[in-house]
């Protein structure tokens, strides 16, 4: 792992000390092996992974069994805001961290782009139905 200048940190919302953010590409578990260790029954081995990416933080499930949710919102994967609510199976903490003029744009693209596949539907994804908010002047 490279290690490098502290890019933020993991604050527990129910109190305790503050898990810095020091490599660019952080693991989360109950592995010893992990990054960040968690010693609790519901954390999987390797639960999630942590990265640092365009200068904003980026957080991936890694096939728990227990899921991970941003602002209380199950996610497989996610690009996440200062402020952001992590909860790692029900461990719950807040990412902590500065970010650039061009980090925030950044996120705010990949955020926009999240939100646009969220709102389709299946069908629509898989090519097998048009958007609802297509237009076609053939109906016409």
């Amino acid at each position: 792992m490279d290690s490098y200048a502290q890019q933020g940190e993991l604050v527990p919302t129910g109190g305790g000390d503050s898990i810095p953010l020091v490599n660019r590409v952080m693991t989360v578990g109950r592995r010893e092996s992990c990054d960040i260790c968690l010693k609790f029954p519901n954390i999987s081995g390797l639960h999630c992974e942590l990265s640092f990416r365009d200068g904003y933080w980026f957080v991936r499930d890694m096939g728990s069994s227990n899921g991970i949710k941003v602002n209380g919102a199950r996610t497989l994967q996610r690009a996440l805001r200062p402020g952001d609510e992590v909860a790692i199976a029900n461990r719950k903490f807040v990412v902590n961290y500065s970010i650039s003029e061009t980090g925030q744009a950044a996120l705010e693209k990949v955020l926009a782009q999240e939100e646009g596949l969220r709102s389709r539907s299946l069908l629509e994804k898989a090519g097998l139905v048009k958007p609802k908010d297509f237009d076609d002047d053939d109906d016409e």
